[in-house]
């Protein structure tokens, strides 16, 4: 588990958790369980992995209980980061049975999706791990609405993050280069409204393109869809003047080779956009 994984804070969980919920209670709540299940009754459960994984999403998942009962208690076994074995148990919960059942489906739905993230970043991770320094991040492709919670998710798995929005960084893409009228007029119009503090990535598809990216002082340059071998050859260019960040159709059967050529980053937008679940499951304890 990472001990350098802060939680995110509750004023950017609680509005995604807040907002799960009433999409899944709609206008008259959880018609079901209050059919079926005695206002009076209590469950003692807990959910539980079904499968190898990475776990990630736990604090949102156990906001949905408190949120529909502060009656519940949970307890936490494995927080975020931890990785779990099928029958490992992550949360047990206790207290008004309705509330429980009720808030079921959303904490799964968060703590599988947000767990699947983590998952696959690790993969990536550790299939890059043992052939150079770089480190695995995010992109904006990400499920709208729930960002915070799947940039998170990706610390937990041993990656790290790209820029959040729009607004945090710029990084200038082959449309932006072709509406400017090229790289460097970009990278200059770029240059003069960043503030001092905002960093400017450029992407490059070839090598002259990053000959010039770096004439003009790029920060960091997004090397697209180049073979590793291209890689090796961009890095050596570099020589330490800019970050270098590999992407495009990275997989944990390719990564090594991208890692392998010396680059700073790999970037990789299915760890977010199309990562599979991790099945965990709430039963009776």
């Amino acid at each position: 588990m990472r001990d350098d994984l802060l939680p995110l804070p509750r004023l950017l969980v609680e509005p995604i958790v807040r907002a799960a919920l009433l999409e899944d209670l709609g206008r008259a709540g959880d018609i079901t369980t209050d059919a079926i299940v005695p206002a009076s009754a209590r469950l003692d459960s807990v959910i539980a992995a079904r499968q190898h994984g990475v776990i990630s999403g736990v604090d949102a998942a156990a906001m949905a209980f408190e949120l529909i009962d502060p009656a519940v208690t949970v307890a936490v076994e494995r927080g975020d980061a931890a990785l779990v074995a099928p029958g490992d148990v992550v949360l047990r919960l206790s207290g008004p049975a309705r509330a429980i059942l009720t808030a079921e489906r959303v904490a799964l739905n968060l703590l599988c999706r947000m767990s699947g993230v983590a998952t696959a970043t690790h993969g990536l991770v550790e299939a890059a791990r043992p052939h150079g320094k770089a480190s695995i991040v995010c992109t904006r492709k990400t499920t709208p609405g729930l960002r915070a919670l799947e940039k998170h998710a990706v610390r937990a798995g041993g990656g790290s993050n790209h820029r959040f929005g729009l607004d945090d960084a710029v990084l200038i893409k082959d449309n932006h280069v072709a509406v400017a009228g090229g790289i460097v007029p970009a990278i200059e119009r770029a240059r003069s409204r960043a503030g001092h503090l905002v960093k400017i990535e450029i992407e490059v598809d070839t090598l002259d393109q990053l000959e010039q990216a770096l004439s003009v002082g790029a920060d960091a340059v997004l090397l697209d869809n180049m073979s590793p071998e291209q890689l090796t050859r961009a890095v050596a260019m570099i020589a330490g003047r800019a970050l270098s960040e590999a992407s495009g159709r990275i997989t944990r059967e390719t990564v090594g080779a991208v890692a392998a050529s010396g680059v700073d980053l790999i970037s990789c937008g299915w760890i977010t956009h199309s990562a599979p679940i991790i099945d965990l499951g709430l039963d009776a304890a």
